[in-house]
């Protein structure tokens, strides 16, 4: 039998996905009211309405079934209760560019990421060279804009 795989996840990230789980599943009734309303103007082979109702319609229930199953595969993880010295999922990494200038970023989850707030997910190519990695370890990451080297100046859970 096939494991499932979890979705590690802080806190914020699955809460953000309920709260999008349940403005889809209250916008499902005004959908349905949208289909009965263009379906009453008549021939539906022309009704530009009803077609786009049906098509939002689509759209949202495999959103919802993509949420769903993210959510019920969600494992939540706290930073604050882990601690270490390597860099795991929920650290937050301090590391020194080519330059000596420091850049800082938490891992998280692929649908918490968020370059430019300092959130990178531990599927990117930085997250990947960094896991598992020391304070003071030299890496190497190829990026679309180059080859790049970092060294992790510190490694902290908060």
């Amino acid at each position: 039998m096939a494991s499932i795989e979890k979705l590690p996840m802080l806190a914020e990230g699955y809460e953000r996905l309920t709260a999008e789980l349940k403005a889809l599943r209250e916008e499902r009734p005004r959908i349905v009211d949208a289909i009965e309303e263009a379906r009453a103007h008549g021939d539906l082979s022309e009704n530009a309405e009803y077609h786009a109702a049906k098509e939002r319609q689509g759209q949202v229930e495999a959103t919802i079934g993509d949420l769903e199953d993210k959510v019920s595969r969600a494992q939540i993880i706290d930073p604050t209760t882990l601690s270490g010295d390597k860099v795991i999922f929920g650290a937050t990494v301090t590391l020194l560019d080519d330059d000596d200038k420091p850049v800082r970023y938490q891992i998280v989850g692929p649908y918490e990421a968020d370059a430019k707030a300092g959130r990178i997910s531990y599927n990117s190519p930085l997250g990947k060279a960094l896991i598992g990695r020391k304070v003071d370890d030299e890496i190497e990451v190829t990026v679309p804009s180059g080859d790049k080297f970092y060294l992790v100046q510190s490694i902290e859970f908060i």
